[in-house]
């Protein structure tokens, strides 16, 4: 088994969380990445064993238009900050990984100038793809190019030239040299060449032991991407997905089946990387309609077959709602001593802290374990994990629930509950909006403290020093209008990314009413072959 298999992560966006400048005037380095360092004992505290944290790497606005792989972005600090904050990480019992930006570079890197200065008589001239010297661009480059989402901001690398694929593995060797990383999420992975893939996860196995590559997958046959020739593991949007509105529309079915799906597509030694937000997507406290369903979110979390994420904040239960043209909201600064208090004080972060804790001490069920399905209705779920069962109510009131379970006594590791069992049948309640994880008990098993109970409160989120904006109240879900894009009859490849978000909520409709979640969901994805392959998931 690899570290990765039982790890639980905490995700960091730094440019965020340090109040950085949005954009890069490329001055002197400012050290703003060493005022993480505390964070590195909350993280640990509350039951972490690994951080993903990124894009780090020189650029000049959100970290995503890479300039240079090889120089820490200047408004965090040093590449000695670097390696120093990685030490200190691994010193705590902390695995690291960083953001793999490989799919595309922004303007300023050294290659892209070089074709801009030289054009045809650059060297660098087929490092992206398909440069055309006849065409032109909203920077009046006097040439065109492909790039990432419709982004020319985004300057898409020719993967398959070998020139390029020799520079990005030798950046790979050079992280794990100057930083001693121990693995990378790799960005828009979705959309990287196969080849291109497998010769990054030949340098992995080579650079470092249990060297982790995990991939950022929207949609698709998830094994595509994660087997033992290209990536580790990769997101599970599809359980991100059914977490948020399994829960507000009281449908566990949808969990379910979801789970059922993605436990089919990759072999159980594959672990996919599951969360319930992260930087691209809305904070899990604002996206749920009744908030206490905060705590059966994250029991499923951490109970689940994956490894769970949680993104910085979220365990106070923070929110950020996604804006049209700013992800400011969704990547905020936070100042650690103003949740000084929150490990006793703040629900929300009390429960991650107790799922931390159950997750350590009870891994070779959570993570080894087998998985069976044993209740399941709308508002009522139930499986087993190994000698754990866990169960959710997504319903108000309370719920008495009767599942299969082994002779002997247990006891309910969240809620302190203990239970006599007799005749192979567990008989319990569940309170609303709530769960329990009953575990098999000698008389030595110590329970959690039984107060994780999550409240309405929103927290108030700073998106820059000095600056708070308080959360707007979640408007109620309610039937979307039509869709009011035409669908052509073309080939999805030849669909602009306006018409495949409408044959996406066509697609969608012919399932049951479309929600104006639903649609924000749609909405908010505006890359091209994503699109491409969450229509397709659809099948005919």
């Amino acid at each position: 088994m690899a570290w990765y298999d039982e790890a639980v992560f905490y995700h960091i966006y730094p440019l965020g969380l340090t109040g950085a400048p949005r954009e890069n005037d490329y001055s002197a380095p400012v050290h703003r990445l060493n005022t993480l360092l505390p964070w590195i004992d909350h993280i640990k505290e509350l039951g972490f064993t690994a951080l993903y944290i990124g894009p780090l790497f020189q650029s000049v606005g959100h970290g995503y238009e890479t300039t240079d792989y090889k120089t820490l972005d200047s408004r965090l600090g040093t590449n000695d900050d670097l390696a120093a904050f990685v030490k200190k990480c691994h010193e705590a019992g902390l695995k690291v990984i960083f953001d793999g930006v490989f799919n595309h570079t922004g303007r300023d890197f050294f290659a892209f100038r070089d074709i801009k200065e030289k054009r045809e008589a650059s060297a660098y001239r087929d490092w992206y793809c398909n440069v055309n010297f006849w065409g032109n661009n909203e920077y009046n480059d006097g040439f065109s190019y492909d790039n990432w989402g419709g982004y020319n901001l985004l300057v898409k690398l020719n993967q398959r030239n070998p020139a390029v694929r020799d520079y990005i593995c030798d950046v790979i060797r050079f992280w794990v040299s100057e930083f001693d990383v121990d693995g990378i999420r790799l960005d828009a992975a979705d959309v990287l060449d196969f080849d291109f893939m497998k010769a990054l996860r030949r340098t992995a196995d080579e650079a470092k032991p249990d060297f982790w590559l995990m991939g950022e997958v929207i949609h698709g046959d998830y094994s595509r991407w994660a087997n033992e020739n290209t990536l580790h593991s990769v997101t599970n949007y599809a359980l991100h997905k059914a977490l948020y509105s399994g829960h507000n529309d009281h449908n566990y079915f949808e969990i379910a089946h979801t789970v059922q799906r993605t436990n089919g597509m990759v072999p159980a030694h594959i672990k996919l990387y599951n969360f319930v937000d992260n930087h691209d997507v809305e904070r899990i406290y604002t996206k749920l309609m009744n908030k206490a369903h905060y705590t059966p979110v994250h029991i499923l979390l951490y109970t689940l077959p994956g490894i769970p994420s949680v993104y910085y904040g979220s365990e106070f239960g923070i929110e950020g709602r996604k804006e049209r043209w700013s992800d400011a909201s969704l990547r905020p600064y936070i100042d650690l001593a103003d949740h000084a208090s929150d490990r006793t004080e703040n629900p929300c972060t009390a429960l991650i802290a107790s799922l931390g804790k159950i997750h350590a001490e009870w891994t070779q069920d959570l993570v080894w374990g087998d998985f069976r399905q044993l209740a399941l209705t709308n508002q009522q779920y139930a499986f087993a994990r190994g000698r754990l069962i866990v169960a959710v109510n997504n319903s108000d009131g309370e719920a008495w629930m009767n599942v299969e379970a082994a002779d002997g006594a247990y006891v309910g590791l969240l809620s302190g509950r203990r239970f006599d069992v007799s005749g192979g049948r567990l008989n319990f309640s569940l309170p609303g909006s709530g769960g329990d994880i009953f575990a098999p008990d000698n008389g030595s098993v110590k329970a959690e403290e039984p107060a994780c109970v999550v409240k309405y409160e929103p927290v108030p989120v700073k998106v820059e020093p000095g600056k708070v904006e308080e959360p707007k109240e979640a408007e109620p879900e309610k039937n979307a209008e039509p869709v009011s894009v035409d669908v052509p009859d073309i080939p999805y490849d030849l669909m602009t990314v306006e018409q495949l978000q409408a044959a996406i909520l066509a697609k969608m409709a012919k399932n049951g009413p479309v929600t104006d979640q639903m649609r924000r969901d749609v909405e908010a994805n505006i890359w091209h072959n994503s699109l491409i392959n969450w229509v397709n998931s659809f099948g005919n």
